[in-house]
């Protein structure tokens, strides 16, 4: 393992990118800043290579190296070997799932180019809870999504917990911001899409009724947890569509709604 180099100061500059881990602030301006995302646990990083993703440096404890030893022989990067407690100095939490590695990012596509050869597409406005992000990934990822687009105020699909959350989904399903919201909605539009907001909104008709899975382009759009969707972008939508329920529950988490509209809007067989 040509790459490997023992730590001995969990000061030491060359793992910056690992430092402070835990402050969501902080993180949410350096990495997109810094043109990376932190990958947690084999799965994930094994996931991240797959992509195309490529490995800026990998941080892990010594009983992890047979696992790991085929990344690390693969990679053009180093693999920063340190004990439990150095790892938890310099993350600020206990690193529980083997190892952890620096990514470096891609530029995100333009809309209109995954909009060109997509029939399904999930949109979100303003979900910027990072564990909701992750489970919408991962049931996009599941249920046949073609690609997720993105209001500005989301937050970033490539945090280590929207990440984590997914399984890695996040690297599967090509995503991109919409810049101007929401009027870039007509951007989907103009793709041959039908615009499908979720609300409980009163008008909305059934998910059922919509029949969303003999539509040839469907867009389905969903919102923040408890505000939900925002008047404006329920006025840009072709649609407003509701989950039927029972037992006077008026709402269900935004993960959850977002599972069940993709599942309703798998094409017909």
């Amino acid at each position: 393992m040509h790459g490997l180099i023992t730590i001995d100061d969990p000061a030491d500059a060359r793992l910056h990118d690992y430092t402070g881990l835990t402050d969501v602030e902080l993180r949410r301006r350096r990495e997109p800043a810094e043109g990376l995302f932190i990958a947690e646990g084999e799965k994930v990083i094994r996931r991240a290579l797959a992509a195309g993703y490529t490995m800026r440096s990998m941080l892990l404890e010594p009983k992890w190296l047979d696992q790991m030893h085929d990344v690390i022989d693969a990679a053009p990067a180093p693999a920063y070997l340190v004990t439990a407690e150095q790892a938890e100095q310099i993350t600020g939490y206990h690193v529980h799932r083997g190892a952890l590695a620096s990514m470096r990012r891609k530029p995100l596509p333009p809309p209109a180019d995954l909009l060109a050869s997509a029939h399904r597409v999930a949109i979100m406005e303003a979900v910027n809870d990072h564990t909701n992000i992750g489970a919408i990934f991962r049931s996009a990822a599941a249920l046949g999504m073609d690609a997720v687009l993105l209001s500005p105020d989301c937050a970033d699909p490539l945090y280590r917990r929207s990440v984590k959350v997914s399984m890695g989904a996040v690297f599967t399903v090509p995503y991109a911001r919409l810049d101007h919201w929401p009027s870039d909605l007509t951007t989907v539009r103009e793709a041959g899409f039908t615009v499908y907001a979720l609300t409980p909104a009163q008008g909305a008709i059934s998910i059922d009724e919509a029949a969303l899975h003999t539509r040839d382009k469907a867009a389905l759009l969903v919102g923040a947890e408890g505000a939900g969707l925002t008047r404006r972008a329920m006025a840009a939508a072709d649609r407003l569509i509701r989950i039927p329920m029972a037992h006077d529950v008026d709402s269900l988490n935004v993960g959850a709604a977002a599972a069940v509209a993709f599942y309703a809007a798998r094409p017909a067989r």
